[in-house]
């Protein structure tokens, strides 16, 4: 990866981060969209495994430091999500939204599969409501936002040539 390329991700990934802090609260959804996922997907298939896993961790530390119980629960799935998306990233390097919606529905879910079962939030059958309604639904719209988010912010991704 390039100087510029690496500007422009960090660029990206930092928009992301500032809507996740600005514009998620604001919806006030139950199904909320996660856009530190997306942040997460986008700067883990530019990086190594290793890399990506302590990105996910730092970006997991940043969440987890709002939460009042569970600590380092969002650390653990953002590291295990960055991993495996670096892991996989030749399936990620397609330019098909649909297959880059697909995946970033499956992260939102592991992610919180991971962070409501290490972080012991819930249990019972609030725990199956959560993991099987409000997971997937917010898994949903994650991911229609983040293709939304990523074909507007491609422009910015593209490589120029001159």
């Amino acid at each position: 990866m390039n100087w510029t390329s690496a500007a422009r991700t960090i660029i990206v990934c930092a928009i992301l981060i500032v809507l996740h802090y600005s514009l998620r609260p604001l919806l006030g959804w139950r199904a909320s969209i996660d856009f530190l996922i997306v942040a997460l997907l986008f700067g883990s298939v530019r990086l190594r495994p290793g890399a990506a896993a302590v990105y996910g961790f730092l970006l997991g530390l940043v969440a987890d430091s709002l939460a009042v119980s569970g600590f380092g629960a969002a650390a653990l799935a953002m590291s295990i999500v960055g991993f495996a998306a670096s892991w996989l990233k030749a399936v990620f390097f397609a330019d098909n939204l649909v297959l880059n919606g697909f995946f970033l529905f499956v992260a939102k879910w592991v992610f919180d599969l991971i962070f409501l079962l290490v972080g012991h939030r819930t249990g019972g059958a609030e725990l199956a409501m959560q993991l099987f309604v409000w997971s997937p639904l917010s898994a949903a719209v994650t991911a229609v936002a983040g293709v939304i988010a990523l074909s507007l912010l491609r422009p910015l991704m593209e490589v120029r040539t001159a």
